[in-house]
């Protein structure tokens, strides 16, 4: 019986140079993250897809240890996630990429790199005539709120792009004339602010305006749903429910026990879920992209604490909630909640 757990273990057992490797890269690591935290999350984003955690969650993380993080802009961002220099007192700043627009090609960004030099764009048509930009990377920097130093908010920017033909006519080329004439203005109601947090998740993955679950509050509070904060901040041994979005859900090695991190506004919570609870609610746990979890808070000595979920609940509709102006419904979608593009999958190991 020792020999068979012995051999057991020896199907997933580290090596000792494989663990001192891993603790020499950890230790790394947590210095970077410590010393220069604007270079390692620049760096985590440039390497995306990695790891358990989503840019969504970097970029979070980064901000609550003291990271200023400015947003996506042709005026200033290069294809990856960068650095920029705002003087001794403050340190680097990190400037998000190109690269974080889902679709976005390398090459638009390389040729609105290389014109930028020769001066600042004047507005959306100068952009695309000097960097010979396709109406697809037009529309995709707009929706990505990417204009925003052209003057032009996101929605405004979406209708401007829009009046861009393909290509200039070769009268007004010929001239070195713009096309578009003058427009009166559309009076574009602005966009309610779950509206412009579901869009950034829906075109860069992460939002620098809010999160998602802040504007559903409300509704949770009024269920008596607690926030990660309060779950976090629980006594050992608290009966508790708690929601959030998805990050990660794993199973190592078909054990005997599964894994869930879910996120709020607040904060994130760990919690464990037996394989013998895990049946029974197996739909629930696999579809959810907002969860909600009861169960009993776990506090080490420590300090650390999980959540021993006893009762899953897939909450995900209310996700269609977020962009809706007050008083609208939501509304009425095909197919599975799960289904709803407001943010991007978790990341699952099983």
């Amino acid at each position: 019986r020792c020999f068979e757990q012995i051999k057991g273990f020896g199907d997933y057992g580290f090596p000792e140079s494989h663990a001192q490797a891993f603790a020499w890269l950890a230790y790394v690591s947590s210095w970077l993250k410590c010393h220069h935290p604007a270079a390692f999350t620049c760096a985590l984003l440039n390497s995306q897809p990695m790891g358990f955690y989503a840019p969504a969650q970097l970029v979070g993380d980064a901000r609550a240890h003291g990271v200023e993080v400015r947003p996506i802009d042709v005026a200033a961002s290069d294809w990856d996630n960068s650095l920029e220099d705002d003087g001794p007192r403050r340190g680097a700043v990190l400037r998000l990429g190109l690269r974080q627009i889902d679709g976005f090609r390398q090459d638009w960004a390389l040729a609105i790199m290389a014109v930028r030099a020769g001066g600042a764009f004047v507005g959306a048509e100068d952009l695309a005539r000097r960097a010979a930009l396709p109406p697809r990377a037009l529309r995709l920097l707009a929706d990505a709120d990417a204009l925003g130093s052209l003057g032009h908010n996101r929605r405004a920017a979406g209708w401007e792009v829009r009046r861009i033909a393909p290509r200039q006519l070769s009268l007004f080329a010929a001239m070195e004339a713009p096309e578009l004439g003058v427009e009166a203005d559309p009076a574009l109601p602005p966009m309610p602010p779950g509206a412009e947090v579901v869009a950034d998740y829906q075109t860069t993955r992460l939002s620098l305006k809010a999160h998602p679950l802040g504007f559903l509050r409300a509704t949770l509070d009024a269920e008596g749903i607690a926030s990660c904060a309060v779950v976090n901040g629980a006594k050992d041994g608290a009966r508790l429910r708690c929601a959030g979005v998805v990050l990660v859900r794993q199973r190592p090695g078909k054990g005997n026990a599964v894994f869930i991190t879910i996120e709020d506004e607040t904060g994130v919570v760990n919690a464990l879920l037996w394989a013998r609870d895990f049946e029974a609610q197996r739909a629930a746990v696999m579809a959810a992209r907002l969860m909600e979890i009861e169960g009993v808070a776990q506090r080490s000595p420590e300090g650390v604490v999980h959540l021993m979920a006893r009762r899953v609940r897939d909450r995900s509709a209310l996700l269609a909630r977020i962009g809706a102006a007050p008083g609208d419904q939501p509304p009425l979608r095909a197919g599975h909640p799960r289904d709803v593009r407001i943010l991007p999958p978790s990341r699952d190991f099983h």
